[in-house]
């Protein structure tokens, strides 16, 4: 089982530490009770994710994050996309660095596939604490 990161059109940052960051996300399945399976994050830029999300969802505008889960029981699988041109403008709007916004987004897929939502308020402060909780044990 494996977590893999392809780029499609865009470059990842200089100081991804893919190694760490893996570690950290199988640590954070691993607190939510769950295995680490196969997990693909796809990056890519606004066109792609415009793409993606008219074809397999009907929706007709970009976002920051669309993740696919395959888990199975609790062996968490999926595939996350993250488009890096939205990450970029949402770390402009949200007044913070890119790569905290990318690693919130990058978690925001993994919980997701954990088995947190966010489509109530409710279920969106959940979620939101969940990922500062995880932010909150990176190590790097």
């Amino acid at each position: 089982m494996a977590i893999t990161y392809i780029t499609e059109n865009v470059s990842l940052p200089k100081q991804f530490k893919k190694r760490q960051l893996s570690k950290w996300i199988k640590d954070i399945i691993q607190t939510h009770g769950e295995k680490t399976g196969d997990i693909a994050y796809i990056f890519c830029n606004d066109d792609k994710i415009l793409e993606i999300n008219t074809q397999y969802l009907k929706h007709k505008y970009y976002t920051d994050i669309i993740t696919f889960d395959y888990t199975e029981g609790n062996t968490v699988s999926g595939d996350i996309f993250i488009s890096m041109d939205t990450v970029r403008s949402n770390a402009v709007e949200f007044n913070v660095s890119f790569e905290q916004e990318l690693y919130r987004v990058m978690i925001h897929g993994i919980l997701h596939l954990c088995g947190l939502n966010d489509k109530t308020a409710t279920a969106r402060m959940k979620m939101e604490c969940a990922e500062n909780e995880a932010l909150d044990q990176m190590s790097f």
